[in-house]
């Protein structure tokens, strides 16, 4: 099953702020002119931060993005949106630890900040807190009963948690506020594979590929199922299509060597496993397939040396195999 997951973040938003007018003598009320012009002027010097943060924040360049939060909150340290985007360009940057600081001060400012809430428990899940990020979405829903995202994550959570059933408990809950939302069905399909419900699993596929046909992920997980049950053309006709959408899908390559194994078409095995290491050179998965393929091969030489490459980029079931006594004609090779 692939390892690619979608995580689901709440849009970034701005807080239009505005000055009231006061009235008073003319000496006060030129002061007061004065005083007001300059708290506009840092007021909109405040938005503009927060848009040109919004736009680096979708062009990937969070570092950027969170210097400009830093000037919006210099200007106005009770602005509770430029806390909860630069928490989002944080977590986006891997900083969870610092995010979940700015969700605190966005929520500490705006006790009802249901998007913080959420944002929180998503970095929180991150850092492999899904309790915590739990009791984050219950209050996002509590806040708002009919709030998408936080049956969304909750579920995720949940999910992490291996508490499928509940998983799917939200994404039924999700699916009823839109009906039309791919990414519900995709994720409660996840989860039906979980439960071995292969049959429910692949109907949740296909609802959410009817939905958004550019969803590579769900054409790649719909074909793992049909791996699993067996009918491995069918699977590599999905992998065929996931890969269409996306060239650069390392897991669906994965996944259709693997079909394509089962087919006993080894040299197409080894084709599939050896773009999926161009794509992802760190990739474990990719290596150990190719090594084992190689070795029914009787290609002993090219095997060890994936086997070793996967043990040394982390697969310990592979480092104990070799230091066991039928793994002693790889460890002594050179």
């Amino acid at each position: 099953m692939s390892r690619k997951r979608t995580a689901l973040a709440a849009s970034l938003s701005l807080l239009q702020l505005g000055q009231p007018l006061l009235l008073g003598s003319t000496a006060a009320l030129l002061t007061g002119l004065l005083l007001l012009s300059t708290q506009a002027a840092d007021a909109q010097s405040a938005v503009l931060y927060k848009k040109s943060g919004n736009a680096k924040v979708g062009s990937g360049d969070y570092q950027a993005a969170i210097a400009d939060y830093n000037k919006a909150i210099v200007i106005n340290p009770k602005d509770a949106d430029a806390y909860n985007n630069r928490g989002l360009a944080k977590s986006k940057s891997g900083d969870n630890q610092g995010a979940i600081a700015d969700f605190n001060k966005a929520i500490e400012i705006n006790p009802q900040y249901v998007r913080a809430y959420n944002n929180r428990g998503l970095a929180k899940s991150k850092s492999g807190d899904n309790q915590g990020a739990i009791v984050d979405y219950n209050m996002a829903i509590a806040i708002n009963p009919v709030y998408l995202y936080g049956f969304l994550n909750r579920g995720l959570a949940k999910k992490n948690l291996n508490k499928y059933q509940e998983a799917i408990v939200d994404y039924n809950k999700a699916i009823v506020i839109n009906p039309q939302l791919a990414v519900a069905y995709h994720k409660r399909g996840l989860a039906k594979v979980d439960l071995k419900d292969y049959q429910g699993a692949i109907a949740d596929f296909n609802k959410a590929i009817t939905l958004n046909p550019k969803d590579a992920a769900a054409y790649n997980n719909r074909g793992a199922v049909k791996g699993k049950s067996g009918d491995n053309q069918a699977a590599i006709a999905d992998f065929n299509k996931a890969i269409e959408i996306d060239l650069q899908y390392a897991d669906a390559y994965i996944n259709r060597g693997l079909a394509k194994y089962n087919l006993g078409d080894n040299q197409g095995a080894i084709t599939d496993y050896s773009e999926a290491i161009k794509i992802d050179p760190q990739d474990v998965f990719a290596y150990n397939n190719r090594g084992y393929v190689t070795w029914k091969l009787k290609d002993y030489q090219s095997a060890c040396n994936d086997f070793k490459k996967a043990a040394s980029l982390g697969s310990q079931s592979t480092a104990q195999w070799i230091n066991r006594v039928d793994g002693a004609w790889c460890r002594n090779m050179r």
